[in-house]
């Protein structure tokens, strides 16, 4: 596969798409936050073994986060979110720009630290012991955030109002959010490259062999957790900002949509390969947009018999089943005599 050619398609959708399909810029944004959802996710679903339920945690916890500090730094957080409005916040462009930038880094490092918190616990489980105890997790923080009255609770908290014609507010958030899917590919690029992605790897083969053989198994999950957990983070702060309101059950914490989609995405394209959740990711988004829009009603049965069909026939998705078709294209060389000996055997 040409890896050049596909960036440079990528980067001239990426920058000619908004212009091209102006009508549709917001759901193009939404397509690089599924983008950025799947490869994330695969860090440890695909390349560990580990397969999350609960990524959708830090992508709440980011965006409550951010907005706190969005508003923290201009006016009291309480008054802010009282229910009938006790004060008339208006933030001009330095706050806002200032408040979200700030807001969108602190929501990264705080989610960040929270995985690295909370691996000491799950890391604990396998299979689908794990898959259940980060699902304990997510739906845990939903009814969490739900309680906390100073952030709105049930309620929900409205998001400062981006200064900007209103033609332009979905362009600025597409932008914001395809450079974080751009930036997330390419670290997580760079450290599959490194002595972390052997690691990994071999977490995911077989672990019991990999700690026998001193492999911190244990740093290496929380690290890779803790960088998903980052750009999760990140994304729910732009997120949030793009919704410009937050409340804990659809918005910031979506488990039964988002939160699936993401593990979907990535079945469907490929897990444990570094395209396949991208080409997941597009594909998925496309078909959902299309059965909303076409066949409203019925959406939902078209996404389960995706699934159906990729769990039941390519069960490696679809960028194992093209490497496994066709290696050659994929850089991939198989010893023929190997397979020749078997097949006289």
């Amino acid at each position: 596969m040409n890896e050049k050619l596909v960036y440079i398609g990528l980067a001239i959708f990426g920058i000619l798409g908004p212009i091209a399909f102006p009508d549709y810029v917001m759901q193009m944004a939404v397509l690089w936050m599924m983008v950025l959802m799947a490869t994330t996710w695969d860090i440890t679903g695909g390349q560990m073994g580990y397969n999350s339920l609960g990524n959708i945690t830090f992508f709440g916890v980011g965006m409550y986060v951010s907005a706190a500090i969005q508003v923290s730094m201009f006016y009291d957080l309480g008054e802010f979110t009282a229910s009938y409005g006790a004060i008339k916040p208006v933030f001009t462009e330095a706050q806002y720009y200032t408040g979200l930038a700030l807001g969108i880094v602190v929501a990264g490092i705080a989610c960040a630290g929270l995985a690295l918190l909370l691996g000491f616990c799950v890391f604990g489980l396998r299979g689908p012991y794990f898959a259940i105890g980060t699902l304990g997790v997510a739906v845990a923080a939903r009814e969490i955030a739900g309680t906390i009255e100073v952030i709105g609770a049930g309620a929900g908290i409205a998001m400062p109002f981006l200064p900007l014609p209103i033609e332009y507010r979905s362009l600025f958030f597409y932008v914001l959010l395809f450079v974080l899917a751009v930036l997330a590919h390419f670290v997580i690029r760079w450290l599959f490259k490194t002595q972390f992605g052997l690691a990994a790897n071999a977490i995911r083969d077989d672990e019991d062999k990999a700690e026998a053989m001193g492999i911190p198994t244990l740093r290496y999950k929380q690290v890779g957790w803790a960088i998903a957990a980052f750009f999760m983070g990140c994304t729910g702060a732009v997120f949030g900002n793009m919704v410009g309101y937050i409340e804990p059950l659809e918005v910031a914490f979506p488990v039964a949509t988002f939160g699936i989609f993401m593990v979907a995405m990535s079945l469907l394209g490929g897990k444990g390969t570094l395209w396949g959740p991208v080409l997941g990711a597009i594909l998925f988004h496309v078909v959902k947009e299309a059965t909303w829009t076409y066949l409203l009603g019925l959406q939902w049965v078209v996404l389960g018999l995706i699934l159906i069909v990729n769990i039941v026939y390519f069960q490696q998705g679809i960028m194992g089943w093209l490497q496994t078709k066709y290696p050659e294209k994929f850089g991939i060389i198989v010893d023929q005599s190997n397979i020749q000996a078997k097949e006289e055997a």
